[in-house]
C-alpha cells in the first residue's frame, strides 16, 4: 500500500495521467484528512478552485491543494513528534497510562479527524495548517469557552456524532467537533444546555 509521501510524488508526476493524479490526492486523504475523508476534500476542492467530480482538473491546483495538506501534515507530525516525546518522558517517571487528556489523540491517531467535521459541508474556510495551529496552541493553554479554531462561542451539545465520541460540542461557526480538553466545565455545560433548548424549541 502506498504512503502518503509515495502518492504526493504521484499527484507531481507531470507526465501522469490527470485521472491518477487526482486519485492520488484522494488516496492522500486516507493516509491524513485534518477534518475527515469527505470534509477536507470538500475543503480543498473549495480552496483551489477543483471541481469535487472532475477527472481532469487542472493539475496546478491539484499540486496547490495538495502543498496545503502538506503543511498541515507538517504541523501535524510536528506535534506527534512532542507527543510522543512527552509519553516518554511520563512512562520513565512511572506514569504508564496517558490521562483522560490524550484520549483526543488516541482517537485521532495518524491524522485522521484531527478537527473533525461532522458534516462535510460545514468546515473550517482558513488554511488547514493554520487550522490545526490553532487547535493545537489551545490543546496546550488553559481551557476556554469559544471554539479555538473560530472563536465563535455558538458550541453547541450532539448526541448523534457519525464516530467516536459519538457525542460532544460542535461548533456551530465552523462545524469542527469541539475537543473537550480545550473547553471549560462551563463551556461544555452551556454547549448541553443550547442541545435541551433546540430539543424543547423543536418539540
Amino acid at each position: 500500500m502506498a504512503g502518503f509521501r509515495s502518492l504526493a510524488r504521484q499527484v507531481r508526476d507531470p507526465r501522469g495521467d490527470l485521472a491518477l493524479r487526482r486519485y492520488s490526492l484522494r488516496k492522500c486523504l486516507e493516509r491524513f484528512a485534518p477534518y475527515g475523508h469527505r470534509a477536507t476534500w470538500d475543503h480543498l476542492c473549495a480552496r483551489h478552485g477543483l471541481e469535487p467530480e472532475d477527472r481532469a482538473p487542472d493539475p496546478a491546483r491539484l499540486v496547490r491543494a495538495l502543498e496545503e495538506l502538506e503543511a498541515a501534515r507538517a504541523v501535524w507530525l510536528a506535534y506527534e513528534s512532542g507527543f510522543a516525546e512527552r509519553r516518554r518522558r511520563e512512562k520513565h517517571d512511572g506514569l504508564r497510562r496517558p490521562g483522560s487528556f490524550d484520549d483526543w489523540h488516541r482517537r485521532t491517531w495518524g491524522g485522521n479527524g484531527i478537527a473533525h467535521c461532522d458534516d462535510p459541508d460545514v468546515h473550517p474556510s482558513a488554511p488547514l495548517a493554520e487550522v490545526l495551529g490553532r487547535l493545537i496552541a489551545a490543546l496546550g493553554a488553559e481551557p476556554g469557552a469559544v471554539c479555538p479554531v473560530c472563536t465563535e462561542a455558538g458550541i453547541v451539545w450532539r448526541q448523534d456524532l457519525d464516530r467516536e465520541p459519538w457525542s460532544g460540542p460542535v461548533c456551530t461557526g465552523c462545524g469542527i467537533v469541539v475537543p473537550r480538553p480545550v473547553l471549560t466545565a462551563g463551556a461544555l455545560a452551556e454547549a448541553r444546555r443550547a442541545r435541551t433548548r433546540d430539543l424543547a424549541s423543536a418539540a
